[in-house]
C-alpha cells in the first residue's frame, strides 16, 4: 500500500526530510505499525519516532491513535504535541 508521511517540527529536523513516499508491506495496516515500520528504517527516523516520544499522528488532517486504519494512498503525518508557527 502506497502511503505519504509527513514530519513537522523536531520530528522533521531529527528525520531530515519534510516528506516521504513508501509502499509499505502488508503486514502495516495502522498508524502505529506504520512508526514501528519506519523506526527499524534507519538511525534517524529510530530516534525521531521512538516509542518514549510524546508523539501526535493523524491520518488525512484528522488526529488519530496508533490503531487508525490505513487506506491506500493516505497522509500519515508525526509531529510534537506542541508545535509553533
Amino acid at each position: 500500500m502506497q502511503v505519504s508521511i509527513r514530519y513537522f517540527a523536531s520530528v522533521r529536523e531529527a528525520v531530515g526530510l519534510a516528506q516521504e513516499a513508501h509502499d509499505l508491506p502488508e503486514t502495516v495496516q495502522t498508524v502505529g505499525q506504520v512508526r514501528d515500520w519506519l523506526r527499524a528504517l534507519d538511525g534517524r527516523h529510530a530516534a525521531a519516532l521512538a516509542t518514549d516520544k510524546p508523539l501526535r499522528m493523524a491520518c488525512n488532517h484528522t488526529l488519530c491513535d496508533a490503531h487508525t486504519a490505513l487506506q491506500p494512498g493516505c497522509e500519515v503525518a508525526f509531529f510534537p504535541p506542541v508545535t509553533g508557527g
